[in-house]
């Protein structure tokens, strides 16, 4: 709403020491006070701890591919509500307060880019869309986004960071394990590569299925990654789980992931392993 002539602007709100709101932000790793545009300067990293914050799928977009060279596919997929599901407020009504809140239709932006000048398909989930949980709508974008990738010839990336599958669809979120790891399947036998990269936090039916099938599979500094989380884990068998278990440096060193990168290293690292894999592909065939 236009403001009336000669009226000035409104002051920005401040806290009652006199600080505008949203200025600083709290690490939750080391408790420092952070000036917001440092850690947004910084990739979103904690510049004294190094501490990972969560980003949406845009950001880690704007942060991973060349710029300008994203074009997005499959946007007007959206999300419905099959089984009427009703828990605090309906799904469809959840559904619409976080496409508002969010700007996207659901939890994952898929689409073509170049990351250092080499051509990939790339499916990257959003937590700040119901913590990237993943429903019908996730697993259905994510297969084309194989599939795609299969008829181009292109390498394949996908960044995981969800919950794990969506409750309110159940059975139908659960079907989109199946889904993907059959068309990764297609992907494997085309001899494509697939970079998997897992962000804190990578868990539920999302470890259990597409997540873990990379040829590479890196991971952020002390990303949450697992199958069940530590309290679940706990309150089940009653055993001290180890120290640093379930985090990204944990996984490394029992072999169940490759590489833990710093976001500041991701772009070189994964034109790194396509490179590799290019090299390795064209010594076998020559």
């Amino acid at each position: 709403m236009p403001l009336p002539p000669n009226q000035p602007p409104e002051p920005p709100k401040l806290h009652k020491e006199g600080v505008p709101e949203g200025l600083w932000m709290r690490c939750p790793d080391c408790g420092d006070m952070l000036f917001r545009k440092v850690v947004e300067e910084s990739l979103h990293v904690c510049p004294n701890c190094q501490y990972h914050f969560r980003i949406s799928a845009r950001i880690r977009i704007d942060q991973l591919v060349d710029p300008g060279s994203f074009e997005e596919m499959f946007a007007d997929i959206t999300p419905i509500d099959p089984l009427g599901f009703v828990d605090k407020k309906s799904y469809s009504q959840r559904l619409k307060d976080e496409q508002e809140k969010t700007g996207s239709p659901d939890a994952v932006v898929c689409g073509k880019g170049f990351i250092k000048g080499r051509p990939m398909l790339m499916a990257v989930m959003d937590p700040t869309f119901m913590m990237g949980s993943m429903g019908s709508v996730v697993g259905e974008k994510i297969t084309r986004t194989i599939e795609e990738a299969v008829d181009e010839k292109l390498p394949l990336l996908i960044v995981s960071c969800s919950g794990g599958a969506r409750m309110q669809e159940s059975t139908l979120s659960l079907m989109q394990m199946a889904k993907t790891s059959a068309a990764l399947a297609r992907l494997d036998e085309a001899g494509l590569v697939y970079i998997s990269m897992l962000a804190d936090p990578t868990t539920g039916g999302v470890t259990a299925s597409f997540a873990m099938l990379g040829d590479f599979i890196i991971a952020e500094p002390k990303a949450l990654i697992g199958f069940a989380g530590p309290r679940t884990i706990w309150n089940t068998i009653k055993v001290e789980l180890p120290q640093g278990f379930q985090r990204s440096e944990f996984l490394q060193e029992h072999g169940f992931i490759d590489f833990v990168v710093h976001r500041k290293d991701l772009r070189s690292e994964i034109a790194r392993l396509v490179d590799f894999c290019g090299k390795a592909s064209a010594s076998k065939t020559g």
